[in-house]
């Protein structure tokens, strides 16, 4: 039975410690098909100031209690209660230690949520942030209760020859009929969320890793069986994440073993569990013919962030959820910085604003809106945002840019000694940066309470006759749904003046703000800069890489902006420069009449464009950056209301068009570049050629007017980031063609038995524009290899459709609507998580064309009023109505 709506709201303000404390657990976890025993032996006490008939009251969820006793002794029945989702027991001792031994029963197989305890494809596996331990056994399921955990797991050995669980191995032995056991003890506290056990006929890839400190770690990658080759990439990322993190941030691992375990049915990307890290195996299998160099930076990326939780998540945890973002947006900022010293860090600058502003942007500017650290929350699930991740991790960038490496580091290392073992909270973070550098940061902490993306608006004004320039800076923030303030925050601005050469001005502002190595420290609403003796009128470069999570308005000619985008010792900027001028401009024109947007572009914008990209002084993958125009998303979130979808798809195709007229030259000779029949190698300038080659692909088979092009370099790939490139551009940029038909039956047959590479076949087809894609995708739900119960086959059909395809989800007549609100029901009975998640894609739909507006609330309204809805989902169709 799938827990359904209760609409309690868990508040911070309501935050208490638990009445008793925990010592220890020991758990015995007896596997069998078709159901698992749970035995769980605590150590406790009552809290001093806890009143002493106060009962002990446990979490559960979907639980059936077999037995219970109190220091050896049965409980008799009028001592306690016992109900799935809570088990209450009274008259505990008023002092001293006693133990609580607890037995469960839950069925594995049945458990679909892939919460709690549940079975894939043979594998037993858990899944315990933020709520699932409670699925396991009853327990003070809370971030804060942190103790040490001793775990005996037990299974057929013919079913499961492998036995994991968090910590080291302490012991191993055979059992009664064919059965065996494992013992495993993680000195560490931890609290419940990160507990994990597997077990199953794995194989293994093995290497180890030596400390710095000469600790010898044995790392081991547990795959299905056949698949181990596919886990070497992994494996070096993760080796390469370990000494990086020694070198950065000064932090050894500190157990004897680490290990990853790939499976094929989980909701989330990767959980960092204390020395036993489960993935979805899709960021951990990789080899050339089934990955592309997307996906060779995915697995780098994610298997850095869950390494680099066992400081900062593990080690040290949050107090409660509310804190989320301390663990998740500090370790996406680590793991950012990662890549950036891996591959290029201007490239993946730039990616991370893209997602940023295409993922957290528009959840703080719409009904789902609410602050880093949010007040409150109904389903905690739906809280792993971007807002928490992206938004999070660009605070922690601005603490390090506002104090500069060395204090960023003094402050990082104070943390780490301070709350070493603890469950912290933000305002416990942020002293910590105070007393190692003396900053006041109390401003600045308004960023973790005061939601919605603040708008910095640039004003500057350059006086010949004195030779003086004055750049004035203002903030400003508005109330959106989560109405939680507007008041000024410090935001660091990092600006130069750039001369006509290119050369960034060494000058410093006579009076006004400070310029503390090139970044302005805002933190009042307005500030200005005097700057005497500039020698001429220089272009102002502002925002430089991103230095705040802000909306931009500068008032720049389009002229001044084109020179930026060409002279900017920024790198950072000069993309950025370019592409906010796109989006600008894409936005303005898709609000004209069709007839006038068949050149939305000026010529300056597309020359810009061009030769950037064929300027081989340049990084390839910053010159494939620059090709990548602004998606739709990004376009209607620019316009902001009274969005038509189709009038936007029609200008972007026509600027691309434009693009494509202009630089056919170019792009013949970037495609020639990078021949699709070459040799791979994953790095990053191998991936960067790449990357530059397809980008000018589509620019070149839009030129021809033909698809010919793109069904050659198909039918050449040696190597799934060409072949899936190619076969992109035929479906959606000619979507009836036969190469089209041809290249996707050609990628099916090659690919049929390979689940992850079958994502990518539904997903490029859900994401095809066009109104008509939606009878093509409805067509895929009846496919014999489709399943809603597989998250990311799930994601990849409805989720593509929903998230990636405008036209056809926003059809004038509602139907994109209404085919993915039934499809969200059917998910919800199944897997309440996913459904949550993929319902955010109705999150702007108040910003529609009225047509379009009507038919979505009238979806949305249909589905509140559902019965038996999940709190998940229920969640998130609320907030958005709301």
């Amino acid at each position: 039975m799938l827990r359904t709506d209760t609409g309690q709201t868990v508040k911070l303000s309501d935050y208490r410690e638990t009445d008793f404390v925990f010592e220890s657990v020991a758990l015995t976890i007896r596997l069998f098909e078709g159901r698992a025993e749970i035995v769980s032996e605590l150590t406790l006490h009552r809290r001093p100031n806890t009143a002493p008939d106060a009962p002990l009251v446990l979490d559960g969820d979907e639980l059936r209690l077999i037995s219970i006793e109190m220091n050896g002794e049965t409980l008799a029945s009028d001592r306690f209660d016992a109900t799935p989702d809570q088990l209450t027991v009274r008259d505990c001792p008023a002092s001293g230690s006693f133990t609580l031994t607890i037995g469960t029963e839950i069925v594995p197989e049945d458990n679909t949520k892939l919460m709690g305890l549940y079975r894939s494809n043979g594998v037993w596996c858990t899944q315990c942030e933020a709520e699932g331990f409670r699925r396991i056994t009853y327990f003070y399921d809370r971030p804060d209760v942190l103790i040490p955990y001793r775990v005996r797991i037990e299974a057929d050995r013919q079913a499961a020859p492998v036995l994991l669980s968090n910590g080291n191995p302490a012991d191993t032995g055979e059992l009664e009929g064919g059965r065996h056991y494992a013992v495993w003890n993680d000195p560490f506290n931890k609290p419940a969320y990160l507990f994990a056990m597997v077990a199953g006929d794995l194989e293994l890839l093995s290497d180890s890793f030596t400390t710095s400190g000469g600790r010898n770690v044995s790392l081991g990658i547990y795959t299905e069986k056949g698949r181990s080759s596919q886990a070497v990439y992994a494996m070096d990322a993760l080796k390469r994440s370990m000494a990086w993190d020694e070198r950065r941030f000064g932090r050894e691992y500190d157990l004897d073993v680490f290990n990853i375990v790939a499976i094929s049915d989980f909701n989330m990307g990767a959980m960092e569990n204390k020395g036993l890290n489960v993935f979805n195996h899709k960021y951990v299998l990789l080899d050339p013919d089934t990955a592309t160099d997307q996906d060779y930076a995915g697995v780098e990326t994610v298997i850095a962030h869950e390494y680099f939780h066992n400081w900062t998540g593990n080690r040290i945890t949050c107090r409660d959820w509310f804190q989320l973002c301390l663990k998740e947006g500090l370790t996406v900022y680590r793991d950012q910085e990662f890549s950036a010293d891996e591959r290029e860090r201007t490239v993946q600058r730039i990616g991370s604003v893209r997602r940023l502003k295409s993922l957290q942007f528009p959840e703080d500017q719409g009904p789902l809106q609410h602050p880093v650290r949010p007040k409150e929350y109904r389903e905690i699930n739906n809280f792993y945002t971007a807002t928490v991740y992206d938004k999070g991790a660009e605070l922690v960038r601005m603490i390090a840019t506002l104090l500069g490496e060395e204090g960023f580091r003094a402050g990082m290392d104070l943390y780490f000694d301070r709350h070493d073992g603890e469950a912290a909270t933000i305002e416990a973070f942020l002293t910590c940066f105070e007393d190692a550098t003396g900053t006041d940061l109390s401003r600045f902490a308004l960023w973790y309470h005061q939601a919605g993306t603040p708008t910095l608006t640039v004003e500057e004004r350059y006086e010949e006759a004195s030779d003086r320039y004055t750049v004035t800076l203002s903030q400003s923030l508005e109330q959106g749904a989560a109405g939680t303030g507007t008041e000024p925050m410090l935001m660091p601005v990092r600006l130069g003046l750039v001369g006509p050469n290119g050369e960034d001005r060494d000058v410093s502002p006579s009076h006004g703000a400070e310029l503390l190595d090139g970044v302005v420290h805002l933190s009042e609403a307005n500030e200005t800069l005097v700057f005497e003796n500039v020698g001429g009128k220089p272009y102002l470069s502002v925002l430089r890489d991103f230095s705040a999570p802000v909306t931009l308005k500068h008032e720049q000619s389009e002229a001044d902006r084109i020179a930026l985008a060409r002279l900017d010792p920024n790198p950072f900027n000069r993309w950025r420069i370019l592409n906010d001028l796109l989006g600008e401009t894409l936005a303005a024109a898709s609000a004209k009449p069709a007839s006038e947007n068949t050149t939305p572009l000026s010529a300056g914008v597309v020359d810009a464009i061009v030769s950037s990209a064929g300027d081989d002084a340049l990084d390839p993958a910053f010159r494939a950056q620059i090709l990548a125009l602004p998606g739709e998303a990004e376009v209607a979130r620019l316009i902001g209301r009274n969005v038509d979808p189709d009038a936007v798809f029609e200008t972007l195709n026509a600027a691309r068009q434009q693009i494509a007229d202009t630089g056919s030259e170019v792009f013949a000779r970037l495609v020639a570049g990078a021949p699709a029949d070459e040799a791979f190698s994953p790095d990053a300038e191998s991936a960067g050629r790449r990357a530059l080659a397809n980008g000018a692909l589509g620019y070149l088979c839009l030129a021809d007017r033909s698809p010919q092009r793109a069904a050659e370099r198909f039918a050449r790939a040696s190597n799934m980031t060409d072949r899936q490139a190619a076969l992109t551009i035929l479906a959606f940029r000619f979507p009836d063609a036969k190469e089209t038909e041809d290249a996707f039956a050609a990628f099916y047959d090659r690919h049929q038995r390979d689940d992850l590479v079958l994502d990518k076949w539904f997903a490029i087809q859900a994401a095809a524009p066009g109104a008509s894609r939606l009878e093509k995708v409805n067509t895929l739900l009846s496919h014999p290899r489709f399943t809603l119960r597989n998250p990311n086959r799930a994601r990849s059909l409805i989720g593509s459709f929903a998230g990636l395809n405008p036209v056809a989800f926003h059809r004038a007549d509602g139907a994109g609507y209404a085919w993915v609100a039934d499809r969200l029901a059917e998910l919800d009975a199944i897997n309440p998580q996913i459904s949550a998640r993929l319902a955010t894609a109705f999150r702007a739909w108040r910003t529609l064309e009225p047509t379009r507006c009507e038919a979505a609330e009238m979806t949305l309204r249909k589905l509140a009023a559902m019965p038996q809805l999940s709190t998940d989902l229920k969640d998130i169709v609320d907030r958005t109505l709301a």
